[in-house]
């Protein structure tokens, strides 16, 4: 429970810092800003998984930080949060040095975040079966039904 309660507080300090450029510029403060992130994503908190995931994947430095925010990425994503879903399927269609772009794969991820209301994620699910893609076959209806799907979500 305490330690619960000590996680939240440090991610609710952390957050607030982290909008202030003098404190990000800290090295020191970063380093435990980044354990407060890291401490509450542990938990499984949704929230801070992609949000540290976020920060792992475009601002984490080396490879083992990237496959972090990717990992955490994942878990939010699993959890239904659109943000995270459609970052995982960006990265799964582009491919690393580790893995072979996944068509596949970017779909499943960006039906999660269309259904979780992302509605890029929805056009870009309709413009990969319109035009289909390696293990992926070209599905006019499924591409219309999301193609829509955007259209009502103002896209």
């Amino acid at each position: 429970m305490l330690m619960k309660w000590r996680a939240a507080l440090g991610y609710w300090v952390s957050r607030r810092l982290f909008h202030l450029p003098w404190a990000v510029k800290q090295p020191q403060l970063w380093k435990w800003m980044e354990g407060q992130f890291a401490r509450k994503a542990a938990l499984g908190d949704v929230a801070a998984q992609s949000f540290y995931g976020h920060i792992l994947l475009f601002r984490g430095q080396g490879l083992g930080a990237r496959e972090e925010g990717i990992r955490l990425l994942r878990l939010a994503a699993e959890a239904g949060d659109a943000k995270s879903a459609y970052q995982v399927g960006v990265v799964s269609l582009a491919g690393s040095t580790r893995t072979a772009p996944d068509a596949v794969q970017a779909v499943h991820y960006w039906k999660i975040a269309a259904a979780a209301g992302h509605p890029l994620a929805a056009k870009r699910v309709a413009d990969l079966y319109r035009e289909g893609a390696e293990g992926l076959p070209a599905d006019a209806a499924q591409a219309d039904q999301y193609a829509e799907k955007a259209r009502q979500m103002g896209l």
